[in-house]
């Protein structure tokens, strides 16, 4: 029969930040056995810690090839330009990065990067709006402009129609039809005689 879980019996783990003791035992055991098989570790380097924290405490903060100090603007641009290419996948991102942890990255992200990055677009959408507001500002005055020479702009049919109607007269008024007899035509008359007389020279010419 399998025995019972007692939770009485079960080993309280530490929690909490980690003792300059602990720091040492750990770091003399990897020394020594090298990182790997971290459930049995606690145990055999007599921490009274759970596998994942001694990794987690080995891997951000006691390995001898963690790069110290502030991120660099090399490096930030770098972690900028990873990130848009693999999203919050840190481990990918830390090892791009000798020395740093993919911890360390994650929390430079959250506390500086993401809130820069939100100030940039806010910056820009500002930016692109005033463009737009001062583009839409200087084109009304020369469209107003456009619209009042098309409203005065005379086509040449109107022009035409308009000097046709300014041309109108009456007839009568240069002319006096109103004589009876041929008085009145007595022009025409004159003007037929002088048709005919040219004809009667013209057909002389050709016989």
């Amino acid at each position: 029969m399998a025995p019972k879980n007692d939770a009485s019996t079960k080993k309280l783990m530490s929690k909490g930040p980690w003792t300059g003791e602990e720091d040492r035992k750990l770091a003399e055991y990897i020394e020594i056995h090298g990182a790997k098989r971290w459930k049995t570790v606690a145990s055999i380097a007599g921490l009274n810690r759970c596998g994942k924290s001694c990794r987690l405490r080995w891997l951000n903060y006691l390995r001898p090839n963690i790069k110290r100090g502030n991120i660099s603007d090399d490096e930030e641009d770098l972690i900028l330009r990873l990130h848009k290419l693999l999203g919050n996948r840190w481990s990918l991102i830390a090892g791009r990065l000798p020395g740093r942890t993919d911890n360390e990255i994650k929390n430079y992200w959250n506390s500086h990067l993401s809130k820069k990055i939100n100030r940039k677009e806010k910056t820009s959408l500002a930016s692109t709006a005033q463009e737009t507001m001062t583009t839409i500002t200087a084109t009304a005055p020369s469209q107003k402009a456009s619209d009042n020479s098309a409203d005065t702009t005379t086509t040449p049919s109107q022009k035409a129609s308009d000097d046709s109607a300014d041309t109108n007269f009456d007839v009568n008024e240069f002319f006096d039809f109103s004589a009876e007899g041929s008085y009145g035509l007595e022009w025409v008359n004159k003007f037929l005689e002088l048709d005919e007389d040219t004809m009667a020279a013209q057909e002389k010419v050709i016989v």
